[in-house]
């Protein structure tokens, strides 16, 4: 039997989801949590082999989730299962140690199928966000541009994201105009937005 922990901030996608997967015969649901930062104590206490894990939720997204389970809890493998079925976001994932990624819209058996193949400890990727991946390429956007697009997001004046980010005020304007830059924009309001879009946020 293959136990599952979910997490999602939508009860009633997670009680969907659970339905559905309780289904399966091989395939139980052990823990549901709301928040990202609950899913490393739920998965040891419930000792899950598949965390599946949705990207936006409070505390911890997803993907911080994934890393956190891959450091304190290395025998439960995660899945990301999104509606955000974003090009940057599949890359990071993996790289935070997801074993999968597919999005929400997926047909149940195909989800039961995923869960057990990362399971078996072999990696799922859905495979349109795959292709969209590889066109679409890495982040070009470093750490500082990425912290300081997100403060921007807010609607944030420059000397707010100076304070709240601790740089100079030219700093800030410097990583703004290299992300405007690098993301092809006009505008920081559009930088971030094709940045969220790309799930390089």
């Amino acid at each position: 039997m293959i136990r599952l922990l979910l997490a999602d901030d939508q009860a009633l996608v997670r009680g969907a989801l659970a339905a559905l997967l309780d289904l399966e015969s091989d395939l139980t649901v052990v823990a549901q949590v709301g928040r990202g930062d609950e899913v490393v104590a739920a998965a040891l206490a419930s000792r899950a082999d598949v965390a599946l894990l949705d990207v936006e939720m409070p505390g911890l997204d997803g993907i911080a989730a994934a890393a956190a389970l891959r450091a304190q809890a290395p025998g439960c493998r995660s899945l990301i299962v999104t509606t955000f079925g974003r090009p940057g976001y599949l890359r990071r994932a993996l790289d935070a140690g997801a074993a999968g990624f597919v999005v929400k819209d997926t047909p149940a058996e195909q989800l039961a199928d995923a869960v057990r193949r990362v399971h078996a400890g072999l990696r799922v990727v859905d495979p349109d966000l795959a292709v969209q991946s590889l066109t679409v390429g890495d982040s070009p956007l470093t750490d500082r541009e990425r912290d300081v697009l997100r403060l921007a997001e807010g609607g944030d004046t420059v000397a707010q994201i100076a304070r709240s980010a601790f740089l100079s005020e030219g700093t800030v304007r410097n990583y703004l105009s290299a992300a405007i830059g690098k993301t092809g924009a006009r505008t920081r309001a559009e930088a971030v937005r094709l940045a969220r879009d790309n799930g390089w946020l």
